[in-house]
């Protein structure tokens, strides 16, 4: 604990006002992004509530193809994460020169990866044929992740432009495009799940049709707003030709990979859940998905701090400046965590409200209520895991972090979840009766908060590293 003399120092009013400035310069970056992450989100929300009400197998289908999805897409996202610190630390140096041949590199190396994330989605259908699915069910699953294979090169690309944008502290277009393609999806949504206005009613596979459309439209609105906003013209990485740089491909790779198995690590935790418990039938896997939904909703706020957080830490590197980056990753952390706390008590309060506004069906909601009750434990953890990786990430340090996020969630989440979830009868200590989706809930409570304890000190070991 902090002395009497160093508590006082620390609330003096020099270092209050200081700690403030810095959490509304960081909150004046992150506001945009929560904005647009939020967007992006709500789109997954409406996915699923517009299925659920569609019908329970609708609502199963396009939860289990949405599992496949995220997985894919949230670790395209950790690799196309490069981008974002080696940006910053050029605008941070005012090296300004250096940063549209790193975009260039960049797309290239989204158009690589988003390919074999397309082909990799296409065979990873395979599996909903093991899982001794409802046929309605698994075709509809199925089919899901064939439409929506096609939008990996176009997502994968949106997100070098716009991790570039982001680290030109350029948010505020990241946030308008988000919006206008929540509002595109919820059309298309209404018109292909239900048939409105004589289009053909799909279904669930409306869901499938409408993410494709939007994600292309995310980068093609991005890229027409970089053509027209005088902020990208100083380093606008379109003005000519550039074939691939092998070099600097594999630094990006090299920077990238372990971000992206660090983000499959934890998303596949979550998703593998839907796959693990749907022997238990269409209810658990249902109110799983409204569980991870609502939970992945209220994670794009310390998300959305952590991508301000990088910025800010890379920036401060780039101009020499190691103190000034300590004291931001922590100030950052800070704001995550208090935001953790009003969301915890929040989805502590109104557990049952959230879910009946997801599904009609009685079953559904009372299980994903109470799933909603072990998110609100993890909100603290989840915060801190989150923020304190991104400042990791703003020193370029990617590697560390992707061992304590495989060993939070691939030693001791999925283990655990295993024995608890299903209960296997050849384990004495497994209880005596599978705990199904609450079993792996509990158990995503353990690995969160072994990797907030772990990238916590990582975060001060590597900070004080840098220090001259």
């Amino acid at each position: 604990m902090p002395s009497p003399a160093n508590l006082r120092r620390l609330l003096s009013t020099p270092v209050r006002a200081k700690v403030s400035s810095e959490a509304r310069a960081l909150w004046l970056l992150a506001w945009p992004i929560l904005i647009g992450q939020l967007a992006n989100v709500a789109m997954a929300v409406v996915d699923v509530a517009m299925a659920g009400h569609a019908s329970a197998q609708d609502l199963a289908g396009v939860s289990l193809g949405v599992s496949i999805w995220n997985m894919l897409i949230i670790t395209l996202m950790g690799v196309m994460m490069s981008i974002s610190p080696i940006v910053a630390h050029h605008v941070g140096a005012r090296e300004f020169i250096q940063v549209p041949h790193v975009v260039r590199q960049g797309l290239w190396k989204a158009l690589g990866v988003g390919v074999i994330a397309l082909m990799a989605a296409n065979l990873s259908t395979a599996v909903f044929d093991h899982l001794g699915l409802e046929p309605l069910v698994r075709d509809l699953a199925k089919n899901f992740v064939h439409v929506t294979s096609f939008a990996m090169p176009a997502f994968a690309c949106y997100r070098v432009l716009y991790g570039y944008s982001a680290s030109l502290n350029q948010t505020k277009p990241l946030m308008m495009i988000a919006i206008g393609a929540l509002m595109l999806n919820g059309l298309v949504n209404w018109l292909l799940v239900f048939g409105n206005l004589g289009f053909p009613r799909l279904g669930g596979l409306g869901c499938a049709w409408s993410t494709l459309l939007c994600v292309w439209f995310n980068l093609l609105a991005l890229l027409w707003w970089m053509h027209r906003a005088k902020a990208y013209r100083s380093t606008w990485p379109f003005d000519r030709f550039e074939p691939p740089h092998w070099p600097q491909m594999r630094a990006l790779l090299k920077l990238g990979l372990p971000i992206g198995v660090t983000y499959f690590a934890e998303t596949s935790a979550f998703s593998l859940i839907a796959l693990l418990v749907a022997k238990f039938g269409s209810t658990q896997v249902a109110a799983h998905q409204i569980a991870l939904n609502f939970s992945s909703l209220v994670f794009m706020v310390p998300l959305s701090l952590g991508v301000a957080i990088l910025t800010r830490v890379g920036q401060s590197l780039g101009a020499g400046d190691p103190v000034a980056a300590r004291f931001r990753a922590w100030v950052g952390v800070a704001v995550a965590l208090l935001f953790a706390t009003i969301s915890a008590a929040f989805m502590a309060v109104f557990n049952q409200q959230i879910a009946a506004a997801y599904t009609s069906d009685v079953a559904v909601a009372t299980l994903a209520a109470h799933l909603l009750f072990w998110a609100a434990v993890f909100q603290l953890s989840d915060a801190t895991q989150v923020a304190t990786s991104c400042a990791i990430r703003g020193y370029k340090v990617t590697r560390a972090p992707m061992v304590i996020h495989l060993t939070a969630f691939w030693v001791f989440s999925l283990p655990l979840g295993y024995v608890l979830g299903l209960a296997p009868p050849w384990l004495p200590w497994a209880p005596s009766q599978p705990l199904a989706a609450e079993g792996f809930w509990i158990a995503l409570v353990v690995g969160l908060t072994v990797a907030a304890l772990g990238l916590t000190a990582l975060l001060r070991h590597v900070a004080r590293s840098h220090l001259p």
